[in-house]
């Protein structure tokens, strides 16, 4: 029984480092995308957001994207907030 209930645990642990390096990942490649990196405060404030919404699509790193950006509306108040920002400051970016 101690075995099992250890690898539940473990499996829990596993999966969400795998959501929170997917969601690392989707940051970066957003970044080098518009050569303007998401805030490290949009990735604190969206974590939580990418393994409630989007961790089914996991390590699909143009889905979680994809994902993210559909589901906006669910997104809690603060990821929104510096999504957009970050969002706009790339689109910015890339039309200079």
């Amino acid at each position: 029984m101690t075995t099992i209930f250890r690898s539940e645990v473990v499996g829990r642990a596993v999966r969400r480092a795998g959501v929170a390096l997917a969601v690392a990942a989707t940051v970066s490649a957003l970044s080098s995308r518009a050569s303007l990196a998401f805030s490290a405060e949009a990735q604190q404030m969206c974590s939580g957001d990418a393994f409630r919404l989007c961790s089914a699509e996991i390590p699909n790193i143009p889905k979680i994207t994809a994902c993210m950006v559909k589901n906006r509306s669910q997104l809690s108040g603060g990821c929104r907030v510096v999504l957009d920002r970050d969002l706009a400051a790339q689109r910015r970016a890339a039309a200079e």
